[in-house]
């Protein structure tokens, strides 16, 4: 396996350990015994609070990525 393999087995795990831990979160909320708005209430808190957390990740990426792509240009001597 090359790191590109490598890279993109990690994306996927890390991707299906916050998917699930999305669903189980939702999952736990909604057989809670809570009453209705303030189950809705919560999760929309919750998602509200994934929202951002998903936005500072996928910054930090292009962060990432545009760092590297300046990187490699100056290597290069672009």
């Amino acid at each position: 396996m090359n790191d590109h393999d490598d890279k993109n087995v990690l994306l996927y795990m890390l991707a299906g350990i916050g998917l699930g831990a999305v669903i189980g979160a939702a999952a736990g909320l909604l057989f809670a015994p809570k009453a209705g708005e303030e189950t809705r209430e919560e999760l929309t808190e919750k998602l509200k609070e994934l929202k951002g957390k998903t936005e500072e990740w996928i910054g930090e990426q292009k962060a990432k990525r545009n760092s590297k792509g300046h990187d490699a240009l100056e290597e290069v001597g672009a």
